[in-house]
């Protein structure tokens, strides 16, 4: 019996997962908003931490600059690589600390997963004007990400608008826009 697709809204798009993933929105976890997120004088987060079936572990970055100018100094990639950087740290403490049993489970799977590997979902707008400029060329967005994580992930992947996917083992899709009450 195989269980159910799973389907995850971050940050105004859906993530769809075949039966089997488990999927955490980390920087929205209750040990991360009430337990680690000013621990050091703050701690920041990926969107989102996904353990597949054949034991991979996933953190999702998602940037949307197709309506909101990125505003921060420096390179988004090594904003990234900071969130990664925090989070790794967040999960190993969560899977000893957290108060919620079950995020505590899952960061206990999380830490022992066989391969840990890296998405940024980037979306820019798709006719760049002088408002809304590119954040990142394109064609070296990939090259960029894995250079900046290395480290943790040599095949990260960058994807979104203007970005070629690499095949993922997900599906993205814009979140079902919701009605104003």
């Amino acid at each position: 019996m195989t269980s159910a697709p799973l389907a995850v809204e971050v940050d105004g798009q859906r993530f769809t997962f075949a039966g089997g993933w488990r999927v955490l929105k980390y920087d929205d976890s209750s040990f991360h908003r009430n337990q680690f997120q000013s621990f050091a004088g703050g701690s920041k987060a990926v969107d989102a931490v996904a353990l597949s079936p054949a034991g991979e572990c996933w953190l999702i970055e998602v940037k949307d600059y197709r309506r909101n100018r990125r505003s921060k100094a420096g390179s988004v990639f090594s904003e990234v690589a900071g969130k990664v950087r925090a989070t790794l740290a967040g999960l190993a403490t969560a899977r000893l600390r957290a108060n919620d049993p079950d995020e505590r489970d899952f960061c206990q799977h999380a830490m022992c997963a066989n391969v840990l590997r890296i998405a940024l979902h980037l979306d820019q707008p798709d006719h760049p004007s002088r408002l809304f400029k590119q954040v990142i060329d394109p064609r070296t967005a990939v090259a960029q990400l894995r250079h900046e994580l290395h480290a943790v992930d040599p095949h990260a992947l960058c994807y979104g608008t203007g970005i070629a996917i690499a095949r993922l083992p997900w599906q993205v899709e814009p979140a079902p826009k919701r009605e104003q009450q």
